[in-house]
């Protein structure tokens, strides 16, 4: 990070310090070597990110969370429903159908039972069909809201209503980082479009719990390079900085932005080096890049995220995250969900089977989803495309202690709304902190005159999923 080509502000070192926050906010993120650890030389870090205890022992230790942003259709991908086949083209009264009414349209595609546990999953995932023991179809998910942003938020954060802390930074704040030279929560293209930085913002948390952003189409993170001084310099430089940060920091404790930037500096610092090494994919065999799908060369495809996910998850990064958008099929669902699911269906195969290779998989949870899902009904009518369905959908996790081979929960007959083992978003949070060793009621965060956490007062934790 090159601090000299910032704008600087020439009212005081206040202002300066101030203008430093803003630009780099973005960057507030991972750790720092205390000055205290420093002077003794032990090197022990023991700034907010330090590793911590979980609550009880847990079975995950680490997330990858593939967010398929604009609602995939259950119906067409791991939500088996032969009485929809039959009724395609039937009007169905709203009450059967996820709350409208309209012409049924049947499933556009073949579902197969896989793997020994008999899993019906869609032909379109072809790949991911070879896992089916290792997956646990939630097909009773539901929301509260049908429209793409509130929904996207809501399953990020847990609230429609009010700027909340992301599931990521409530695991980094609940579990700490593993690896220091790296952030501990990363976002690998995230969608701007439903939800944006809310989705993995920090809120009322410290910033340095925020995600950290991987823009491969903008080569991985901006800015962590100094192209105008050595090692050596670029150290007194940041030392100087850091020291007039932490005054400023001890005359106003309550301003996190300042002790996210002082943690952003640092962590620049050793990323140089750390981040590129993670993410050279040209380290990897030829054998793994051809698995994962991916063409010579190629930094920016979605098999070529996956394997980002894999190795920052090897090296010690707490939370990952893989967004995908174009789910929204009103119209041609047909086509664009065969082009979807073939963009990823090779490449999250390859995670799963990389993961179980190098023993990872059992402790790393892997989920899967969109908002929310999609309609029994048609469109319009005879359009090629489904309505949006908050009432009943689909989403699924692998690895990191949940039993493989396992449909739980379930939509009604038509799939519009579920009806067994009904999950919420609430219910999804407080699973997933229960699988990483956190009780959801008791982590949490004091603000504004009370103690929030991200399930709010809600949240009961699927206890039939775990292994």
């Amino acid at each position: 990070m090159n601090l000299c080509s910032h704008r600087f502000s020439p009212l005081s070192r206040r202002g300066f310090l101030q203008d430093t926050a803003a630009g780099f906010g973005w960057l507030a993120f991972s750790s720092l070597l205390t000055e205290a650890a420093r002077a003794a030389g032990t090197g022990t870090y023991q700034g907010p990110l330090a590793p911590k205890a979980p609550h009880f022992p847990a079975r995950a230790k680490r997330v990858i969370f593939f967010f398929m942003q604009g609602a995939p259709s259950h119906l067409d991908t791991f939500d088996w429903k032969p009485d929809l086949a039959k009724a395609g083209g039937q009007t169905a009264s709203g009450d059967a159908a996820g709350g409208k009414g309209g012409k049924l349209l049947a499933p556009q595609f073949d579902f197969k039972a896989q793997g020994k546990s008999g899993l019906m999953i869609s032909e379109l995932f072809p790949h991911l069909s070879k896992h089916a023991d290792d997956l646990c179809l939630l097909n009773g998910m539901n929301t509260s809201n049908a429209a793409h942003p509130q929904a996207s938020i809501a399953l990020h954060t847990g609230s429609i209503n009010f700027v909340r802390p992301s599931l990521g930074a409530w695991t980094l704040y609940g579990l700490g980082t593993m690896n220091q030279d790296l952030p501990g929560f990363v976002t690998i293209n995230p969608v701007g479009n439903a939800g944006g930085a809310q989705n993995y913002g920090s809120s009322f948390l410290p910033a340095a719990f925020q995600g950290t952003r991987i823009d491969t189409e903008a080569g991985g993170i901006s800015d962590i390079r100094n192209h105008h001084l050595d090692t050596a310099a670029q150290r007194a430089q940041i030392d100087l900085i850091q020291s007039m940060n932490r005054d400023l920091s001890g005359q106003h404790p309550e301003n996190s932005e300042l002790e996210g930037v002082i943690e952003s500096y640092e962590l620049a610092y050793r990323m140089q080096t750390s981040v590129p090494s993670v993410l050279d994919l040209d380290k990897e065999d030829a054998k793994t890049i051809s698995a994962y799908g991916i063409s010579s060369g190629d930094k920016t495809s979605f098999g070529s995220q996956c394997l980002m996910a894999r190795r920052l998850a090897e090296s010690g990064v707490r939370f990952i995250q893989v967004s995908k958008g174009g789910w929204d099929q009103h119209k041609n669902l047909k086509e664009a969900l065969t082009n979807n699911c073939s963009t990823i269906d090779q490449p999250i195969a390859a995670l799963l089977q990389d993961l179980k290779d190098r023993d990872l998989l059992k402790d790393t949870l892997v989920l899967w989803g969109g908002e929310f899902g999609r309609s029994p009904q048609d469109q319009a009518n005879g359009g090629d495309g489904r309505r949006h369905n908050n009432r009943g959908y689909s989403m699924w996790m692998a690895g990191g202690g949940v039993k493989g081979g396992l449909r739980y929960g379930a939509t009604d007959e038509l799939g519009g709304t579920a009806v067994e083992g009904k999950m919420g978003t609430h219910d999804l949070h407080a699973t997933i902190l229960h699988l990483l060793g956190l009780e959801h009621t008791k982590l949490t965060y004091p603000y504004a005159g009370r103690n929030f956490r991200l399930t709010d007062v809600y949240g009961e934790v699927a206890k039939e999923i775990l292994s």
